[in-house]
Order: structure tokens, then C-alpha cells, then sequence
């Protein structure tokens, strides 16, 4: 009897086993997306803009952290078109990061599906084209990624959710940008900021009640200042980091970053003033949208609230009062307790010196005296297939040597585990945004002047926050640590997208010679071929 009950058994414990399995997969998200041309009027002049699903801006994707995203992306343009998702890390699948460098581009009335997990990320980010001067034209949208229940987060559910696209705006035609580059000329003065797509709009919530405000700058050129009339606005989040949640009047928040706020209704029952206004340029352009009470029947009231224009070192203090929560629970790059980034020496310090050049007769932007360009091949592709010739690793280097500017398809090598200083030196007269794909940083030091090794006694080596943008304010440095626990090919560039598309960025290769799955996902199934990678096998 006994020899009998113990094979049952042992099925019968197999089956649960199978079944919690099964059961513990992270939920699948499935998603077709559409991309067409479309018409709109955003600044009162009819131009063609991008559509995602008949939307400008795109859909927003709501997401909760884990969730396989699987999103079939439909191309209708003229052109080949990438999808590129800001600050979410693919964490080992640099495969589906959406960039020149990663993938090859979707060519016209052709389809690539992405499959992607936001691991481990809690936040608000974003999405845009990575191709060409796409992002002028739309094309881009709001990921808000939410805790799973068994997660807090170190704020009461608000109740309600918005996110704001905010960002400089062009008149002209992408494709017309694209040739005024392309001829070697800067792109001119923009001529309005949108928030959604809008010169306004209106956000509608009760008094006495709290609502999330999700900001992101999703404009080419400009850094802008947010402010809410009448309402102090407690950040609570920053790219993924919960954050000190300290009250603020007016908030910056430059070129690629998001920022979320707390805002409760706690003034008169009557409409106010929602501004964002640029900053650190010679004209100020201002978006005005209206925040309504229920019920309301009294309209805005001028003045409309001013905000800082120059003021780089109000900027740069705010900028330093951004620390991390480190009593929070959420999910983060560092989960509490493995270690601290603080007490770690870098292996490694690189310094980055951006700047304007003229080669060849044409404006370029370079990274220590090198201008990105294109390849016809991805970096990626070349890597798997072991294609010679693609880009190069001794072209750009670590610090500043004094070279003439030239043009290559530079990228820089590291091993992963890694643990990297990387000061970003700013010798222009304009504020920059620097990113970095597939990770999150520790901006450690923001400061005036050349950075020297003596600046490292500035340092916030206690409780800085994490995040995928930094800014550089003019003639000054920014220093980030960054732990290398990513294996994959990285985009670092400006997110200053005219900066970007003439030069200013290279990637970084971070590599483990032993091939492991789990340090990499292999080569999707689905993957598009191109270049010298086309017609070959996987």
C-alpha cells in the first residue's frame, strides 16, 4: 500500500509545484501601437505631427513594476522609426532599448514588437523617438509604473494621477529641422512650450483632497520652471527614487527629467494658475494651464506667478536638496542594506568635456573632442555577430587630450561591476542634460568652475538620490557614480536632442567575456537585421 501512496505523492506535490510556478510569472501587458502622421495646430498653425494610435501625445502607459510588457509597434511613416523608453533600465536586455546603437530601425509599413519588464522600477518616465529629429513631431508619452500592493510607497494613494508632458516647440516641420541641421546650421530660438500637446490645458480636482502631479520636460532644447499658483508642491519622487519630501514654490526640471509632486487643494474653491516658463534663455517663453476646484465658478486671477530666469546658483542649491528617502520601502536600484554607494572607491573616474566645433564645415557637438555618428550597422548586431569595422574603442578617451574634434562611432569599454565616477565638465555658456541608458546614478556633486580632485569634498556621499538625468549648469561640472550591474551596449548622451543628433554622445560597452544568461538575455527571436547584419542567422 505504502509503495503505492508515495508515487501519488510525489505527483501531487510536482503539480503544486508546477502550479505556483506558473502562478508566481510576472502578469503580461499586450499592446499594438500604430504610427502615423497626423495633423494638428498646436502653436495655431496647422503642421504634421507624429500619432501613436490617432493620439498626440502618444497613449500613457500604465504599468505596474514587473509586468512583461509585450508592445507590437506598427510603423506607417515614411521613414525608419524607433520607440526608445527613458529611464526604464532593461535590465540585461539592452536589446530593446529603442536606440541606433541597440536596434535597427523599423522600416516603413513594417512592425517590431518590444518585450520588456520595468524591473524593479517605481516611477514616472517617459517615452519618445530615438531616430532622426522625430521627437520634434511628437511621437512621444508618459510611463507611470505603480507599486504591487504588497509594495509601499511612502505617501498615501492620491486621488488622482496626472502626468504632464511639458516641452519647447518647434513650427517648422521635423523634417525641415532635420535638413537645417543637417546643413550645418543650430536650430533657432523655439517658438512655444506645450504641456500635452497643448499651449494649456485644465486639471480638475476637489478641495481638500491630494493629487499627484507626474512632470516631465519632454522639450529638445530648453530647461523650464513649474509652479502651481497659490499651492506649495511636495516631491515625493524623481525618476524611480523616493525622495525627502521636501516643499517647494516653484520646481526646475531640465531637458529628459521627471519629477512628481504632491499637491493638496487646500486654498479658496477657485481656478489657479499652472505655469511652466523656460529657464536660462535670453527669452522667456511661458505655458499657462488652470488649475479648477469643483465646483468653481471664479476664473485665474492675474498676475501669473513669476518664476527664477537666471538664477544659476538658485538652480544649483534646489538642485542639492534633492536627497533620497533612504527610510523608504519602494523598490530601488540598491535595495537597502547590500551596499552603500558612499563607501565604495571608484574603479574608474572618467571626465567628459562637452563642446561646440566646427569639422568639416558644419556644426558638430563632440564628447572630449569626438562627434558621435551613426553606423550602419547596429553596435549591438556587430557585437553578436562579430562584424569588424562598425565602431571604434580607442578613438574616444577617458578625459580630455587636447585633440582636433573629429567624427567617429566611438565607443568606450568597461567590465561589469564596474564602479564608476563620472564627471561631466560644462565649459559653455548654456545649462546641459546628460543620460544614460540602462541604469540609474548617483548625481554626487553638482559645482562652479573646472572640476579638480578637490571637489570630490563637496560630495553628497550620504543620501543622494538616484536617477537617469543630470544637469550641468554653464561654465560647471556634475559628477555621478554609477555601478556598472548592467551588462549591455549603452547610450550616454546629451538629451539635448539637436546636441545629440550632431555628435554629442557615444556608448558604453559593458561586457563580461564569460557568456552567462545571467548576466544577458540572448538575441530576441523577433530581432530586425540590418546593415552589415542583414541576411544573417541567429
Amino acid at each position: 500500500m505504502e509503495k503505492k501512496i508515495l508515487p501519488i505523492l510525489m505527483i501531487f506535490i510536482l503539480g503544486a509545484l508546477s502550479f505556483s510556478v506558473v502562478k508566481a510569472e510576472d502578469p503580461y501587458k499586450f499592446y499594438t501601437w500604430t504610427v502615423t502622421y497626423g495633423s494638428a495646430s498646436p502653436l495655431g498653425v496647422p503642421q504634421q505631427v507624429i500619432l501613436i494610435n490617432g493620439q498626440f501625445p502618444g497613449p500613457r502607459l500604465d504599468v505596474v513594476t514587473n509586468d512583461n510588457i509585450i508592445l507590437n509597434l506598427i510603423n506607417k511613416l515614411d521613414q525608419p522609426f524607433l520607440l526608445t523608453w527613458n529611464g526604464i533600465k532593461q535590465r540585461k536586455n539592452s536589446w530593446q532599448d529603442g536606440v541606433l546603437g541597440t536596434n535597427c530601425p523599423i522600416p516603413p509599413n513594417s512592425n517590431f514588437t518590444y518585450k520588456f519588464q520595468p524591473k524593479d522600477q517605481i516611477g514616472g518616465y517617459t517615452y519618445f523617438p530615438s531616430t532622426a529629429m522625430h521627437k520634434a513631431a511628437g511621437g512621444f508619452g508618459a510611463i507611470n509604473v505603480y507599486a504591487r500592493p504588497r509594495i509601499p510607497v511612502p505617501y498615501a494613494t492620491p486621488a488622482a494621477d496626472f502626468s504632464l508632458l511639458i516641452g519647447d516647440w518647434y513650427k517648422s516641420n521635423h523634417k525641415g529641422l532635420q535638413q537645417y541641421l543637417d546643413s550645418g546650421k543650430s536650430l533657432t530660438f523655439p517658438d512655444g512650450i506645450l504641456v500635452n500637446g497643448q499651449t494649456g490645458n485644465t486639471f480638475t480636482g476637489d478641495q481638500g483632497k491630494t493629487y499627484m502631479f507626474r512632470v516631465s520636460n519632454v522639450g529638445l532644447l530648453t530647461s523650464f520652471n513649474f509652479r502651481i499658483q497659490g499651492h506649495k508642491m511636495k516631491l515625493v519622487e524623481c525618476e524611480g527614487s523616493n525622495v525627502v519630501q521636501n516643499l517647494y514654490d516653484s520646481l526646475d526640471v531640465h531637458v529628459g527629467q521627471s519629477v512628481s509632486v504632491l499637491v493638496t487643494l487646500d486654498q479658496a474653491p477657485k481656478d489657479y494658475y499652472i505655469v511652466a516658463s523656460t529657464r536660462f534663455t535670453p527669452k522667456i517663453l511661458t505655458s499657462v494651464s488652470v488649475l479648477h476646484y469643483t465646483g468653481s465658478q471664479t476664473p485665474v486671477s492675474v498676475p501669473i506667478p513669476a518664476g527664477p530666469t537666471d538664477q544659476v546658483d538658485w538652480s544649483m542649491q534646489q538642485a542639492r536638496t534633492f536627497r533620497w528617502n533612504l527610510t523608504s520601502n519602494a523598490a530601488r536600484p540598491n535595495p537597502q542594506g547590500s551596499f552603500h554607494y558612499g563607501t565604495i572607491t571608484p574603479t574608474k573616474t572618467m571626465v567628459l568635456s562637452n563642446s561646440a566645433n566646427v569639422i568639416n564645415g558644419k556644426k558638430r557637438y563632440t564628447v572630449n573632442g569626438v562627434s558621435y555618428i551613426n553606423a550602419d550597422t547596429p553596435l549591438k548586431l556587430a557585437d553578436y555577430f562579430n562584424i569588424p569595422g562598425v565602431y571604434s574603442t580607442n578613438t574616444i578617451q577617458a578625459s580630455p587630450n587636447g585633440a582636433a574634434p573629429r567624427l567617429a562611432t566611438s565607443v568606450m569599454e568597461a567590465s561589469l561591476h564596474d564602479f564608476l565616477e563620472i564627471v561631466f565638465q560644462n565649459n559653455e555658456d548654456t545649462v546641459q542634460s546628460w543620460h544614460l541608458d540602462g541604469y540609474d546614478f548617483w548625481p554626487v556633486g553638482f559645482g562652479s568652475g573646472q572640476w579638480s580632485e578637490a571637489s570630490r569634498k563637496s560630495y553628497n556621499l550620504v543620501d543622494a538620490l538616484t536617477r537617469h538625468t543630470v544637469q550641468v549648469y554653464p561654465k560647471s561640472w556634475s559628477v555621478i557614480y554609477v555601478s556598472l550591474d548592467n551588462q549591455g551596449m549603452w547610450n550616454l548622451r546629451s538629451a539635448m536632442w539637436e546636441r545629440q543628433y550632431l555628435g554629442q554622445q557615444f556608448y558604453l560597452r559593458v561586457y563580461n567575456p564569460v557568456k552567462s544568461l545571467a548576466n544577458e538575455y540572448d538575441i530576441p527571436s523577433n530581432v530586425l537585421l540590418c546593415g552589415r547584419a542583414a541576411g544573417r542567422h541567429i
